[in-house]
């Protein structure tokens, strides 16, 4: 396969994945104003979730929700719209080598949110319109999961849509958890509140239950969503999953090397210990320097050039993706 192609369809992964984790995103918020009504910090934590706070602030002057859902739906450079439309170029270029319905399906999903995108702005349509992205998106991930060859060219897909899901999950345990308040008296009261609503945002809550019995907690939350190797959007899960595709491909010592390290960095760790001396936020910034190693590594491997400045979800990286 040439990188060319190789690389197309990581980024195709990803970004199909992005589209997923930020429509899931803005619908769990959107929810957890009306449960916690009043508090200020709700929306820009979504943009520190989603890394485009900088960018946000070149377009906007306050940070509410109208601003915050309009620049993450519609925005030309960091948005649901975009990356819509970078995964349909991607696929575009590439519809050799994967089933046509899939090019049909992105398409009409390209389609559906030129037509709709302002149902999401307000209020009232967003949560049918985020609902019917989502949906689009699932069709997608099955419809190749059914009817695509275990190759090179879904291995790659695979290991873009794990590495974009590994990212968005660390980003979420990060800024979505006890940095979404900052008054700690809000975050003792809304506790329970906040550590739900994180595994809401990666649909995770149904499944923590069936695996811890106690009631819902940061230490076993953040434990289920970074060593979990069963569920899907667990970090470890995640990793896991990249690091069977990439024993599938050729000249993969590097990548290799770089996801090993990655998933024992996020399964040696003292949950508790962590919490306690609030040292999670430092232990999440090891993490995505990690992925970004994996990313780099990826890069350099199959794609032919060097990353400057790895970091996974970069806006100039994805240039490249559709050069």
């Amino acid at each position: 396969m040439l990188s060319r192609v190789a690389e197309k369809m990581y980024w195709f992964g990803r970004y199909v994945e992005r589209v997923e984790n930020t429509a899931r995103l803005i619908s769990v918020n959107t929810n957890l104003v009306m449960d916690l009504p009043g508090v200020a910090h709700i929306w820009g934590s979504t943009l520190d979730i989603t890394g485009n706070s900088e960018e946000f602030q070149k377009r906007y002057t306050r940070v509410d929700e109208r601003n915050v859902v309009k620049f993450l739906l519609e925005d030309d450079t960091c948005s649901i719209r975009r990356s819509v439309r970078n995964a349909r170029e991607n696929a575009r270029t590439t519809r050799e080598v994967m089933p046509s319905e899939a090019w049909e399906r992105v398409n009409e999903l390209h389609i559906y949110l030129q037509k709709n995108v302002n149902q999401g702005i307000k209020r009232e349509g967003r949560h049918r319109f985020l609902a019917d992205i989502v949906g689009f998106c699932h069709q997608l991930t099955g419809l190749l999961a059914g009817s695509m060859s275990t190759d090179v060219a879904y291995n790659f897909i695979k290991i873009g849509r794990n590495l974009e899901r590994a990212d968005m999950t660390s980003r979420i345990v990060d800024v979505g958890t006890l940095n979404l308040i900052t008054d700690t008296a809000k975050t003792v009261e809304y506790d329970n509140i906040l550590w739900m609503n994180v595994l809401r945002s990666l649909t995770a809550y149904q499944m923590y239950r069936q695996h811890v019995r106690d009631r819902v907690n940061g230490e076993d939350v953040v434990d289920f969503l970074l060593k979990n190797r069963k569920f899907p959007r667990a970090l470890a899960h995640c990793l896991s999953e990249a690091l069977n595709c990439c024993k599938e491909l050729p000249a993969n010592d590097a990548p290799l090397r770089s996801i090993s390290q990655a998933l024992r960095t996020a399964e040696n760790n003292d949950v508790i210990k962590l919490l306690s001396d609030a040292g999670l936020h430092d232990f999440i910034d090891v993490l995505q320097l990690d992925l970004a190693e994996i990313h780099q590594q990826i890069a350099n491997t199959w794609f032919g050039y060097a990353v400057e400045t790895p970091q996974a979800g970069m806006q100039e990286q994805d240039q490249a993706a559709i050069a």
